[in-house]
């Protein structure tokens, strides 16, 4: 599989400034990219003013989550324990399994890392834009899934979704800081992959290590909580024992239902059949057209999280045939309509 590079990624395109070094560098070789780049990042920051959703006291719940992360950040990696404590993989991966979950994680697994779980190259961060990822050193990674607030994520794309996201993004952090110390503190090293300071593409790994699977919105989907989950991944160089990948019927559930696409205020989720992409048949997202609604809305949106299916409960033991299926899209439609919706705030937010 071809490595994402991660300049290519919208969250490192916005961060790009107009007249610096790596503006320049990355639109000279992207000149298509250049002309809606500049428009998107010319519209209100996300839990911003000017934005469908902002709020001069509630959209700062949120800012204040993304700073206390990026304030985290340089914690991800550390100083490692000279002396080194001889543990067996057996040992570790169960107790590294179980603490994550005391920690606070709905979902653990171990993945054996392969070069494209990577990316290849750096772009988030001015300082280290453009800088090659080396996959050889940490071979084992420890993915988890952190469930997020139902209701809260059920009022997408109000104020209250990314309040949520935000929350559980710092969860997700503090998790893996945990894992990561805990793990230099025995004479291996961790890294902390955390929001905004990724080195691998964590629905990747949590797909391989068995966690869920990549549906047609194009981020992971589980079994029992649906898309309602962020990720996060501690990488060490510490032996495991990894999981394997496990199919639930996702695929042939996103082919008949596809309610994530018809909902998408964007329309960045392609409703026809997967397409080969990089040698690889899969559906592929129009990340311009879904971030671009998130700027204008000023919250990172959710809907299609919400719509699916799965967000909301499906039994897993129903998934074994299409008429099956269509059963379960319909008992859906009936419940929630188009989609599950809570019009009014919690009560603490109003």
């Amino acid at each position: 599989m071809k490595r994402i590079d991660e300049r290519d990624t919208m969250f490192a395109r916005m961060s790009l400034k107009k007249g610096t070094r790596q503006y320049e560098d990355y639109y000279s070789r992207n000149k298509d990219k250049k002309a809606l780049d500049d428009e998107i990042r010319e519209r209100p920051n996300i839990c911003g003013p000017g934005t469908a959703t902002y709020s001069e006291v509630n959209s700062p719940i949120a800012d204040a989550n993304f700073l206390f992360l990026e304030d985290i950040r340089k914690f991800s990696e550390g100083e490692i324990n000279p002396n080194k404590v001889d543990v067996s993989k057996e040992e570790m991966t169960k107790k590294l399994k179980g603490l994550t979950l005391h920690y606070g994680a709905a979902l653990v697994g171990i993945c054996d890392m392969k070069d494209y779980h990577y990316y290849s190259h750096r772009g988030r961060h001015a300082e280290v834009y453009g800088e090659e990822v080396y996959s050889e050193k940490h071979k084992w990674g420890i993915i988890f899934a952190v469930e997020m607030d139902k209701e809260m994520l059920n009022r997408s794309p109000q104020l209250a979704e990314v309040i949520e996201t935000s929350n559980i993004y710092v969860k997700a952090g503090i998790i893996g800081m945990q894992l990561s110390y805990y793990i230099r503190l025995l004479g291996y090293d961790a890294r902390n992959h955390m929001d905004a300071n990724f080195l691998a593409v964590l629905p990747l790994v949590a797909r391989d290590a068995g966690i869920g699977e990549i549906g047609r919105n194009g981020i992971l989907t589980t079994k029992e909580y649906g898309s309602m989950v962020r990720l996060g991944l501690v990488t060490t160089e510490l032996e495991l024992i990894p999981d394997k990948p496990k199919e639930f019927g996702l695929q042939r559930f996103c082919e008949l239902c596809g309610l994530c696409s018809k909902t998408c205020p964007g329309k960045a989720i392609p409703i026809d059949d997967k397409k080969n992409i990089d040698g690889h048949l899969r559906w592929q997202i129009v990340q311009e057209n879904c971030y671009g609604i998130w700027r204008n809305i000023g919250t990172d949106c959710g809907i299609c999280i919400s719509s699916c299916p799965f967000s909301q409960g499906v039994t897993e033991e129903l998934i074994d045939s299409d008429e099956k299926i269509q059963e379960i899209l319909e008992s859906h439609k009936e419940k929630y309509k188009v989609r599950p919706y809570i019009r009014e705030a919690p009560e603490w937010l109003k």
